[in-house]
């Protein structure tokens, strides 16, 4: 292989709620923090250790704004990228940071419906009604 390749699969868990920045041109951006589990059972105690790095995820303009619409913290995701790191300078002192600059991204679970309204927590919430039940008809077809 003569090239090299610079690709990061993640599955996880939001750990906040995504920050979006739009920009005059319409682009916009988005970041929010991503946890992976590993789990092990220690040879010499027998106890199961669970262990959870955290990812610095990047998403760009229509993909930030899906992200947006339909993620809430606790999300679990399956995203595709990049690894990029960026440095500045902050009061003299030399920052660095690792980020996943995302270009695919699935959905494996969400809990925030875009058409449900704005609930208040103060209300209370009403039982929910049963449907009757509709039986179908017979058919006389063989199939």
């Amino acid at each position: 292989m003569a090239g090299t390749i610079n690709k990061v699969i993640l599955i996880g868990h939001l750990g906040d709620e995504i920050k979006i920045h739009y920009f005059e041109g319409g682009n916009a951006i988005g970041r929010f923090p991503l946890a992976t589990n590993e789990s092990y059972t220690n040879k010499q105690t027998g106890e199961k250790v669970t262990t959870t790095e955290w990812h610095n995820i990047v998403v760009r303009n229509k993909l930030a704004e899906i992200c947006e619409k339909y993620l809430t913290k606790g999300d679990k995701i399956y995203c595709e990228g990049r690894i990029k790191t960026r440095q500045w300078e902050q009061e003299g002192i030399k920052r660095y940071t690792t980020e996943i600059h995302v270009i695919d991204m699935t959905f494996l679970s969400t809990k925030k419906d875009p058409n449900a309204p704005k609930s208040n927590p103060q209300q209370q919430t009403k039982p929910a009604t049963t449907q009757p039940v509709v039986k179908e008809e017979k058919d006389d077809l063989p199939f």
